[in-house]
């Protein structure tokens, strides 16, 4: 059912064709993105190369996201109409400018924008170029270096890759041989391999996605995400155990504020450049005692984030992306959000983040799906007999939403007892503390 704005079907001869849309990506982010644009009239997808649970809902085409030659042969062979770029892999090796210069419309920044991401130093240069307030950092290649910075900033100490690491270069710890200890990783782990070293930012952490055309940034709902493989936020880093959104403890007009101060200022940086952005700015925030600051950008949808932002998109995904594309987000309508809270909780596989096992055989996902659930696959892979097994750390994200967080939590965790695999092991506590907030702010009402 079509849900608000313009059409998107095409002219094809005397009649109307459906609009294409390829998505590149494999994980639970690309499965969300995938079955969203799906419920908008006149759209298909295809996804390269896609998991087994997108495969159910779409076309899959197996190529490799990092290589521009194989992603700009299957958007010909294809002939879509839009890219839409998953993770930032393909981001910052340039496969988006490879599909512009073919004359194909895409969704993610070009290479030299999307280093935001792939460098940390360099969103730093912009942020202080920009305005934009961050924590205070240093840049530094050798060991030497390293250490005098973290004595510099003291405990906590914020270690971070200066480039990509899979949502798993940071490392925030009071120990200050562990904090050395990454550094050193982080400055081998690759020739011209650097390391940020920053002052740590008290206060709760917010994500907030901004989709730009390279001029105009429309901001999405907020959301916050868990970061620690434990409950009580204990354990080492991981790429994200659970998300919610909306925030209600988040202070009055804080997406305004934030599309204010660090948004808009941020495109227009980069505009200035003359490297426009084009696609997704993640903006991680802190709001701290002195007010919002950023921790990092993202220069793609971040996971598990996307999952509760687009359950409670109700507008036209493929719509605003496409109009980002293209240059027209100024003449979109403003978007619609649904006023039910949304709740995503991780089942990762034994070992996670260290060491994760695979080939796991995973059961119940049909069971949790006829509950009303989102059952986004991540880590997954589809074994001879046909069963769906456990191929990474993150397996899977249980989605679901409700009229309050108490709501969405309840749903979310009862389709987790419906699935099952060896090993398997999960966040308890994902929006616990937000919903419990929930309930006394209505309490005060």
């Amino acid at each position: 059912m079509r849900r608000s704005g313009f059409s998107l079907f095409k002219p094809f001869g005397n009649r109307l064709r459906k609009v294409l849309i390829l998505v590149i990506g494999q994980g639970a982010r690309e499965h969300a993105i995938v079955a969203t644009l799906l419920k908008d009239s006149g759209v298909e997808v295809v996804c390269a190369p896609g998991n087994p649970g997108i495969a159910e809902i779409a076309r899959v085409a197996h190529v490799n996201p990092n290589n521009s030659a194989e992603v700009v042969a299957l958007a010909k062979d294809f002939n879509v109409d839009l890219v839409v770029i998953g993770p930032e892999a393909p981001l910052v090796a340039g496969v988006g400018d490879a599909l512009r210069e073919a004359g194909i419309a895409v969704f993610g920044p070009s290479k030299v924008a999307a280093a935001l991401e792939g460098s940390k130093a360099f969103a730093k240069e912009v942020m202080e170029a920009a305005g934009v307030p961050t924590a205070a950092a240093r840049y530094c290649v050798t060991v030497e270096q390293a250490a005098e910075a973290l004595d510099t900033f003291g405990a906590p100490y914020v270690v971070k890759d200066d480039g990509l690491a899979a949502g798993k270069g940071v490392v925030v710890t009071n120990d200050r041989a562990e904090a050395l200890r990454h550094a050193l990783a982080c400055i081998d782990s690759r020739d011209g391999g650097a390391v940020v070293i920053e002052e740590y930012l008290d206060g709760p952490e917010v994500s907030l996605f901004g989709v730009s055309d390279g001029t105009t940034i429309v901001p999405l709902t907020p959301a916050q995400d868990f970061k620690r493989v434990g409950d009580n936020d204990e354990g080492p880093n991981t790429g994200g155990m659970g998300a919610y959104s909306p925030l209600p403890w988040a202070p009055e007009n804080f997406v305004a504020e934030v599309t204010k101060n660090v948004l808009q200022p941020m495109i227009y940086e980069m505009n200035r450049r003359g490297t426009p952005f084009v696609g997704l700015l993640f903006a991680g925030l802190a709001i701290t005692s002195s007010g919002v600051r950023v921790i990092e950008f993202n220069a793609r949808f971040g996971d598990p984030e996307t999952q509760v932002v687009l359950a409670r998109l109700d507008s036209p995904l493929s719509e605003l992306l496409m109009a980002a594309a293209t240059g027209k987000l100024s003449g979109l309508p403003e978007l619609k959000w649904k006023s039910e809270s949304a709740v995503t909780v991780v089942m990762a596989a034994d070992g996670y983040p260290d060491s994760p096992v695979l080939g796991a055989v995973i059961s119940g996902i049909p069971a949790a799906q006829a509950q009303g659930l989102s059952v986004y696959q991540a880590g997954t892979k589809a074994n001879e007999l046909g069963e769906i097994t456990a191929n990474g750390g993150r397996v899977l994200s249980i989605t679901a939403t409700g009229k309050d967080l108490t709501g969405a939590r309840s749903k979310a965790y009862a389709g987790i007892e419906t699935i099952e695999f060896d090993g398997e092991h999960h966040r308890s506590d994902i929006a616990l503390k937000a919903a419990l907030s929930e309930i006394r702010l209505g309490d005060d009402s």
